[in-house]
């Protein structure tokens, strides 16, 4: 059995088209909304979009943008706190469901909440590939700052998500916290920079494809000049298969920290509910696109 490794980056230049935007409905939103309307909330606004990239590629990245139902344009929140939005990437074959589809709940949770987070869900031009994916993430952020009025970020990366993660995460000033499942440390040198933002990291003890020395590698190099909480989960893999309902739970209460968002009544359940059955956690992922490369769930 080969040992896992710590970067799933690419130095080799682009050969292949992005991924086009998803016409499957079970990709656009879950198929279980029944929780989100027995909590008295209205599901999330749900559009698919490109996004032009302006670098030496250009270009357009796919997405599908989550928006609360009552989201209106304006410089803030109807309870007067700036506007953050999250941005949730997947790993070395790019894709839009993330680690055990736990992005497809995430999302839609989110954006129900009384004090609704838009979540947008990001593919890549070109996986694997820092300094493009790079570029899609702050087209992606300039796009909800035009468009939305969104001030703040919070950045969310799935394995070698990580890269562009910290590496925006680093050095742009609109990001207010960053989270990642099963990071590479390849490519990560900005997260020595992130401090004091907040920072979330989530292993697989049994990852056989980045090893959780890898987040705990991370760990480190976050310094104690900040909140940064690592977690391992005993016995899991590089999607979290096993543990995905409380990663998914642990991400949902992470960015509306970040966002300044507090719990309603009701939506302390609603956060803790599955909108994905287990059964089609890896399933979605291959429909999505997030396996269409060398990642697994291994």
């Amino acid at each position: 059995m080969p040992e896992p490794k710590t970067s799933l980056s690419t130095a080799s230049a682009p050969s292949s088209s992005p991924h086009g935007l998803p016409s499957d409905p079970s990709l656009i939103r879950p198929s279980k909304l029944s929780p989100i309307l027995a909590a008295n909330k209205e599901p999330p606004l749900t559009e698919s979009l490109t996004i032009k990239v302006a670098d030496s590629l250009n270009g357009a990245v796919p997405a599908i943008l989550h928006l609360p139902s009552n989201f209106s344009k304006g410089t803030q929140n109807a309870n007067n706190t700036p506007r953050t939005a999250a941005i949730l990437l997947s790993g070395t074959s790019g894709g839009i469901v993330g680690p055990s589809s736990i992005y497809l709940g995430m999302a839609t949770k989110l954006a129900s909440l009384h004090h609704g987070i838009p979540a947008m869900r990001l593919d890549y031009r070109y996986p694997a590939r820092n300094k493009y994916c790079v570029a899609d993430v702050l087209a992606a952020m300039n796009h909800l700052e035009k468009e939305h009025a969104v001030s703040k970020f919070v950045l969310v990366g799935w394995s070698f998500g990580g890269a562009p993660v910290f590496t925006v995460g680093g050095s742009d000033r609109r990001v207010v916290g960053c989270a990642t499942v099963a990071s590479q440390t390849a490519e990560t040198e900005g997260i020595r920079n992130l401090a004091p933002k907040p920072l979330l990291l989530l292993h697989g003890l049994k990852d056989r494809t980045l090893g959780s020395w890898c987040s705990e590698t991370l760990y480190e190099k976050y310094g104690r000049k900040g909140e940064a909480q690592l977690k391992l989960f005993e016995g899991d893999d590089h999607a979290l298969t096993r543990n995905a309902a409380e990663a998914e739970e642990m991400l949902c209460r992470f960015v509306m920290r970040c966002a300044g968002v507090t719990e309603e009544d009701g939506e302390r359940q609603l956060v803790k509910e599955r909108l994905v059955n287990g059964k089609d956690r890896v399933r979605l992922m291959e429909k999505g696109g997030d396996l269409d490369g060398p990642e697994n769930v291994e």
